[in-house]
């Protein structure tokens, strides 16, 4: 909580954070593929291949045409230094990559297991966030704690000054960062290595900034405020 800052007489203006959590219900993954040919052609066939081989497992095991979706292709010229020759090309590397949603959390070890089976070593997965498809009601509960967070504080503080809240004056929302945090990415996997998965909770947070008039207590309002700030005067 931040302290309060007079931005015109008579107000208060005072931050409140707050935070939900919910269990995530999507992984998102991005998987690629990464072939060697001695052509260009020879390895862009054998990539696309890969990464058909790969689109077909996942379908296979229930994942639909829509959560599935193609982020890239490059070809690139595989470099080598030889003693006497300098740098060479030794063959070229096709890469593409595949971006996949998994609505079954329960099942993404064995939905990965048979991608990586299907196209055993060439497969990269590239990353694996575990997520809330809908933040929209996650994010209106942490815009109520800070709510609730801002109005505390600032009526405690009235209260401390002998005053009282009066109407909102401004209410303003401050970016804040957040978002999944991805787990780390495995160049290479096994077909026979499972992945547990930990899926804790996903967090967001929001902070407001309120500004609030400030009234003056009316008679035999609460009149033990101004009586403790007497007390507790040097």
């Amino acid at each position: 909580m931040s302290g309060p800052r007079a931005i015109q007489p008579g107000t208060i203006t005072v931050s409140g954070h707050g935070g939900a959590e919910a269990p995530p219900d999507l992984a998102a993954v991005a998987l690629g593929v990464e072939c060697r040919g001695g052509s260009v052609d020879a390895a862009f066939t054998a990539a696309g291949s890969a990464l058909a081989a790969v689109s077909a497992a996942l379908r296979s095991a229930g994942v639909a045409d829509a959560d599935l979706q193609s982020t890239g292709l490059t070809v690139r010229a595989d470099l080598v230094w030889r003693d006497g020759e300098g740098q060479q090309v030794a063959g070229y590397i096709a890469a593409g990559t595949l971006a996949a949603r998994l609505r079954d959390l329960d099942s993404v070890p064995a939905v990965l297991a048979a991608a990586v089976a299907a196209a055993g070593d060439d497969v990269r997965l590239n990353n694996l966030q575990l997520v809330v498809e809908d933040t929209a009601a996650l994010r209106e509960r942490a815009r109520a704690g800070a709510w609730e967070d801002a109005a505390r504080s600032a009526g405690q503080l009235a209260a401390l000054a002998g005053a009282t809240l009066g109407r909102v004056v401004s209410l303003a929302e401050q970016p804040t960062a957040g978002g999944p945090v991805p787990l780390a990415g495995l160049q290479r996997m096994s077909a026979g290595q499972g992945i547990p998965l930990e899926p804790g909770l996903n967090r967001e947070e929001a902070t407001v900034t309120v500004s609030w008039e400030l009234l003056p207590r009316r008679q035999g309002a609460d009149a033990e405020a101004p009586a403790l700030l007497r007390a507790r005067r040097p």
